[in-house]
């Protein structure tokens, strides 16, 4: 993997870069589709390509680990052969799973053991086997296994588990560095930076995660119920840390405020389940703020859902459509949302890169986050 920083934002830490794979070009900042078990959620893999622009998508470890198990896509060649997806794919490493499934784990040096949320067998993940296993699955990048510590937490908790992880980072780098590709194309492993919200453990951890000299890293154990002000403040003092030349992965962040505030401190990558989520549930992000669909006051707005967005769901379907969808449960609304909310997400974080090569992405995010967080 190869990454080259094509421009940077004058008055901020915003930067514009390519980011090279074997399945094509990534074009950073960049919002990544969420696609847990192998799909983005209502959504096509030629409406992700086409019309949403996605140009990479992840699959989650755990998930696809379960069900359909390392056989079939093994057998399918890879998630790219399985999914029908030619672009790159990132996978995490199922540490943010284990740190969901608080009440049916125990975490131990040697790994993790965990019960199955289908049929509740007993599995193990280890960071040697979730390296085979993203092997099998054939991310172009894979995620290091770590424990995402919840918020709030112990500064004792938060530090032993740190120190874990950057054990099990080690192990993980070892494996790695030990086998091959499965599939005949290069792979790429991230870490992991954690530390909660405690500044001396995230600095600790930033340095440690950039010593293993990867081609990219990640920020982890964020967005897990910490104020706003406070993530941004472990990220700024992070992306301090983490090397320049290589870029920085922000996971499961988040709001479009959040996004374009966080790209503004340095990141470069971004991940998060809401745009699917909250469309599914009517909630809409548009340029001008937030839609509640569902609400009696669109009920008769035959207007575009974002009339500044490009694409044939906002050029296609209205307002009152929509709720009508929404409201009346049809499959249907749940799509149309998802693309919308995905296309917003992508088309915002485009906008982003033509302001850094402006040079006047400071300027224009001020403006934006106030819009993109008020509701309409």
């Amino acid at each position: 993997m190869e990454f080259e920083i094509k421009a940077t934002d004058p008055k901020s830490k915003a930067r514009r870069g390519t980011i090279t794979t074997d399945h094509g070009k990534i074009e950073t900042p960049i919002f990544m589709p969420v696609g847990t078990a192998g799909s983005v959620k209502a959504v096509h893999q030629r409406e992700l390509e086409v019309d949403i622009k996605a140009q990479i998508i992840l699959g989650n470890t755990y998930h696809l680990y379960l069900r359909p198990g390392l056989d079939i896509i093994k057998q399918a060649g890879g998630l790219h052969k399985f999914n029908g997806w030619s672009k790159p794919i990132l996978t995490d490493s199922g540490g943010y799973q284990v740190y969901s499934l608080a009440n049916n784990r125990k975490i131990k040096e040697e790994g993790v053991t965990f019960r199955s949320h289908i049929d509740g067998s007993k599995q193990h993940f280890t960071p040697e086997n979730v390296m085979d296993i993203q092997r099998v699955i054939g991310a172009d990048i894979i995620m290091a296994f770590d424990e995402c510590t919840p918020y709030p937490c112990e500064y004792d908790y938060a530090k032993k588990s740190m120190e874990m992880t950057h054990r099990w980072l080690k192990r993980c780098c070892d494996h790695f560095d030990a086998t091959q590709p499965a599939y005949g194309y290069k792979q790429t492993l991230f870490p992991i930076v954690q530390g909660s919200v405690y500044k001396d453990l995230r600095v600790q951890s930033a340095e440690a995660i950039a010593s293993q000299e990867r081609e990219g890293n990640a920020i982890g154990g964020l967005s897990v119920g910490e104020p706003a002000e406070m993530m941004y403040e472990m990220t700024d003092l992070v992306c301090g840390v983490l090397p320049a030349d290589k870029p920085r992965y922000l996971m499961g962040v988040g709001t479009p405020a959040n996004i374009l505030e966080c790209i503004a401190l340095g990141v470069d990558m971004f991940d998060c389940v809401m745009p699917t989520r909250n469309a599914r549930n009517g909630m809409l992000f548009t340029s001008e703020g937030i839609i509640n669909i569902k609400n009696e006051k669109w009920k008769d707005d035959f207007s575009a859902i974002d009339s500044n967005m490009p694409g044939y769901v906002d050029n296609f379907y209205s307002k009152a459509y929509l709720r009508h969808l929404i409201i009346s449960k049809e499959i249907l609304g749940a799509q149309i949302a998802s693309i919308h909310n995905l296309s917003f997400y992508l088309w915002l974080v485009n906008e982003a890169k033509l302001k850094i090569e402006e040079g006047t992405f400071a300027e224009w995010k001020n403006v934006m986050v106030k819009k993109v967080a008020n509701r309409l």
